[in-house]
């Protein structure tokens, strides 16, 4: 086979470049410090780190996300323990103010302070977070939630919504409550039913929030949820009946109610049992309630199951009862301290949402910690992996780079030497 000098400098010139070109790239590895400089250095290996930079911003993104739902949960949860002191606050006015000792005057400066309070509270349920947006409505931030008055009505112009960010890879966090579950949507009563004396009572009878065993059984579909204890007082003594407001039917003889006297002797603090006594026809709704004092003959006190009202409404309430004081008369103190007995089981139940829902955002920001705390162990394991795919060995390029010029030098002096080779060199 014969070659050409042309040929035969073309193949050494091209075997020097390949040599450079191999010598250049351990240079830029080694001065970069990185084993992959292009894809096609390790199409596998780039694949799989471009993957795991994927997962790296992704994690990234859910530790923004994790910072600023803890800051909303933070600033929420700040919002609730101000209003939980607040109601708080307001339970014991309340409690003062049902003292029968206390004149109109006393009664109110408690009143008034209470009126205070009350906006204080609105303001609270209307609070806004760092960006100005509204925590307690929902979906709809940039809107007011709220607008109440003392003897006015309740408004809550926000939705239902609970916001939710990413912050794991299936993981979506709620960062707020709304105000409708919060401060409007308020269970009643004990939970189970609310007590209520009738407005035309002329007794001092006095009811409580009542007391519930087995809530089941108050759930019973014998029990329409609507009944009502009417008394008698014929004769000096005093009886109590259990009716059905919806049938019209007494619970204690299974007919009809009318007048009395009633099969029950009423004493005044013993507890009234909603279940059957004796002969009386099988019933257990699994419930009590104790009224003090003495009834007038036709007074009525009425038992439902437990509805929703909004906390500003009870504390309207409350206020308002305050400022009418007692009514006078045979019935005392006892229309009032019905009210302010019902309203103070209503903001029992207002208390108890505010400390339930402080405690589920701790749970969640419970969570968010033990979540930053797996994002950071998984920001160890990419690093970790991207350095060995990644990464180079800097003892290894540094003997590759010698070999390499060692190679290129050996292929610069052989061209040299062969490029010498030719018939004019002896003529």
């Amino acid at each position: 086979m014969r070659i050409s000098t042309t040929q035969m400098h073309a193949f050494g010139l091209d075997a020097m470049s390949r040599q450079n070109e191999r010598l250049l790239k351990t240079q830029q590895q080694i001065a970069t410090g990185r084993k992959l400089l292009t894809p096609a250095d390790g199409p596998v290996e780039a694949a799989r780190a471009l993957e795991l930079r994927q997962s790296k911003a992704m994690g990234e993104q859910q530790r923004v996300n994790q910072d600023s739902a803890r800051s909303a949960l933070g600033i929420a949860e700040t919002q609730l323990a101000a209003a939980e002191s607040v109601l708080t606050d307001l339970r014991t006015l309340a409690v003062q103010g049902g003292n029968g000792v206390l004149g109109t005057p006393e009664r109110t400066s408690i009143a008034a302070e209470m009126r205070s309070r009350f906006q204080e509270l609105l303001g609270i349920a209307n609070a806004t977070d760092a960006a100005g947006g509204y925590l307690f409505s929902g979906y709809q931030t940039a809107t007011r939630p709220f607008a109440s008055s003392v003897g006015g009505a309740t408004t809550y112009f926000g939705d239902d919504g609970r916001r939710l960010l990413q912050v794991g890879p299936s993981r979506q966090l709620e960062i707020s409550d709304p105000g409708s579950e919060l401060f409007m949507h308020v269970r009643t009563g004990n939970g189970t039913f609310s007590t209520q004396a009738l407005a035309t009572n002329a007794g001092s009878g006095i009811i409580d929030s009542g007391a519930v065993t087995d809530p089941s059984k108050w759930a019973s579909p014998a029990n329409s949820g609507d009944l009502s204890i009417r008394f008698a007082v014929i004769n000096g003594t005093t009886t109590y009946d259990l009716v059905d407001n919806v049938s019209g039917n007494s619970l204690l003889t299974g007919a009809p109610s009318g007048a009395g006297p009633y099969a029950r002797t009423y004493v005044s603090g013993q507890p009234i049992n909603l279940r059957a006594q004796g002969v009386e026809p099988p019933f257990d709704f699994g419930s009590a309630v104790i009224i003090n004092g003495a009834p007038a003959n036709g007074d009525r006190f009425d038992l439902e199951s437990s509805g929703t009202q909004s906390v500003f409404d009870t504390l309207s309430q409350i206020i308002l009862a305050l400022e009418r004081g007692p009514a006078g008369g045979a019935s005392g103190n006892a229309p009032l301290m019905n009210a302010i007995g019902a309203g103070l089981a209503n903001l029992d139940q207002a208390l108890s949402r505010a400390t339930d829902t402080r405690a589920r955002i701790g749970a969640r920001t419970n969570e968010l910690d033990s979540l930053t705390d797996s994002n950071g162990a998984s920001d160890i394991q990419y690093a970790q992996t991207l350095s060995k795919l990644e990464d180079l060995d800097l003892t290894e390029a540094i003997s590759r780079l010698t070999l390499q010029q060692t190679g290129l030098e050996a292929a610069q002096k052989s061209f040299v030497r062969i490029a010498n080779l030719s018939l004019f060199n002896y003529v």
